[in-house]
């Protein structure tokens, strides 16, 4: 993109505003991304806001993304996820009746959605960490395969393949789930 590459070269300058519109710019998407891992509003935002010191400390080091931006800010972001898991203790996905719902909304149709989301964020993390990243980007983020292999640092090939290994899973789980 070359709006990036100049906003990079400017940010490079230490250019406050420069600096500002990029995190005006992928503030909501590193958050969005980091969320659907942790599903935790507070520590998506912790996360989230560490991605952009990351960023501030590889200009200060004169190690800033050389090209894509995109792709540095959401592989700093899910670096900071992976070394999240590996610190935290396992935790078990907490039981449905333990899910807050909102006061405002306690529909029939809220509830299956949380239940649908609970059950398809509990399948995601019995795949492979670069399983989950390809689907998260690829259908959640609406990455093409091009980004999303820039993301991952593989060839548009190995993510094709790793995304089709992953949708194979995720309806095998499923399906496993709805037969028990």
């Amino acid at each position: 993109m070359h709006d990036e590459s100049l906003l990079l070269e400017r940010a490079k300058e230490y250019d406050p505003e420069a600096l500002g519109e990029i995190y005006d710019a992928y503030f909501d998407k590193i958050y969005r991304y980091v969320y659907r891992y942790l599903g935790e509003a507070r520590l998506a935002e912790d996360l989230t806001a560490d991605v952009f010191l990351r960023l501030l400390e590889a200009i200060k080091a004169s190690r800033p993304p050389r090209t894509n931006l995109s792709a540095w800010l959401y592989r700093v972001a899910h670096n900071l996820v992976v070394d999240l898991y590996r610190r935290r203790p396992p935790r078990e996905p907490e039981a449905l009746d333990n899910v807050v719902v909102p006061i405002h909304d306690h529909s029939e149709a809220c509830l299956e959605r949380q239940e649908m989301v609970a059950r398809a964020r509990a399948a995601l993390q019995r795949l492979t960490p670069l399983q989950q990243q390809v689907i998260v980007l690829r259908f959640l983020e609406g990455m093409s395969l091009e980004d999303v292999a820039q993301v991952v640092n593989r060839t548009v090939g190995a993510v094709k393949s790793s995304q089709h290994r992953a949708l194979n899973s995720l309806r095998h789980i499923l399906e496993e789930e709805n037969e028990a």
